[in-house]
């Protein structure tokens, strides 16, 4: 038996979640069992525990894109009883069952060993948001981004992924400029290292100008719509913009101005998919670049029976930093 949050649809298409206790063979297909200990809350994650978001496909579900834990058994020579091991991704949680349970079975493929230095529990902490702040980190830092230049933007700074790309790029040496429309995470991001803070009103407002001053080094953008559109056109020459998120919108209202007169880059950071030498090169980063204490500032514990109501919290942007799941708590 093992436990798990699962989340049941009625007839009436509505989503009921709860904890229950299941029988192994419910699991489903896959070479390696994981004793899950730890998991997070992800944006994604709040979809898969309310109306689905068109991301699950069957109930009853087991949500969760995120796990961390203890290899229990492995068809696989790469991984043995044991080893620690991370998911994020490949649609687990989502298509899959996921990390919402005391045990999960996935494909070895989709697993990165636990890096030396961090506990399941950092892991966790870190999760996709932390994984996709690294990524978008050096892809800016593959397209020329060194610290010493001009401010790094940083939008969402107050969400998952802004919380740890702000403590990131601190700790690396960029001056970081978060963008946040909640004044009272102003405190929580300066912990965290940011050198500005940035209203989010001064950045929503479009403007018809396709170019505006040269401000920004860099940006990593959780925001997407018109934020992104607007800080497009303050690029400095040659910048690039990570884009990981649409919390304002999936529409893009720009121009390609800023692309041809300013060479602009915009990188799409994808962090479901990526493959595996780019999983552990982020997460071995991680392990070095990121201030544990820093990651603990960040950290909101919960266990499975708080997720029904922090589900619909981190859709209406709500929750702050990262959910830490005990699943065995």
């Amino acid at each position: 038996m093992f436990t798990a949050l699962v989340v049941e649809k009625d007839d009436a298409g509505a989503t009921h979640a709860a904890v229950q206790s299941l029988d192994d063979d419910r699991l489903p297909a896959g070479d390696v069992t994981v004793a899950v200990e730890y998991s997070t809350l992800n944006y994604k994650d709040g979809l898969c525990l309310t109306s689905g978001g068109g991301l699950v496909r069957t109930y009853p579900h087991v949500p969760g894109i995120d796990f961390a834990g203890t290899v229990e058994t492995s068809d696989d020579p790469r991984y043995a009883p044991g080893d620690k091991v991370i998911l994020t991704g490949w649609r687990v949680g989502e298509v899959h069952w996921g990390g919402y349970a005391t045990r999960a079975r996935v494909k070895a493929d989709w697993l990165v060993p636990l890096p030396q230095g961090l506990t399941t529990r950092q892991a966790m902490a870190i999760g996709t948001a932390g994984f996709t702040a690294m990524l978008a980190v050096t892809a800016l830092e593959d397209h020329g981004l060194a610290p010493g230049a001009d401010e790094v933007l940083v939008t969402g700074a107050a969400g998952g992924v802004g919380s740890v790309a702000v403590a990131i790029l601190a700790h690396l040496g960029y001056s970081v400029a978060a963008v946040t429309g909640r004044p009272e995470t102003e405190a929580y991001l300066q912990s965290l290292g940011a050198a500005r803070i940035v209203p989010r009103a001064d950045l929503a407002e479009t403007v018809k100008r396709p170019l505006e001053a040269e401000t920004w080094a860099g940006c990593i953008d959780a925001v997407g719509g018109a934020m992104l559109a607007r800080v497009l056109g303050q690029m400095r020459y040659g910048g690039s913009v990570a884009s990981v998120g649409l919390a304002g919108g999936a529409a893009l209202p720009a121009t390609v101005i800023p692309f041809l007169l300013r060479g602009v880059n915009l990188l799409g950071i994808d962090s479901v998919m990526r493959p595996y030498a780019d999983r552990v090169r982020a997460w071995s980063r991680l392990s070095r670049d990121l201030p544990l204490d820093q990651l603990e500032r960040m950290i909101r514990p919960a266990t499975l029976s708080d997720l029904p109501a922090l589900g619909p919290a981190i859709l209406k942007g709500q929750v702050q930093g990262r959910v830490v799941v005990d699943v065995r708590g």
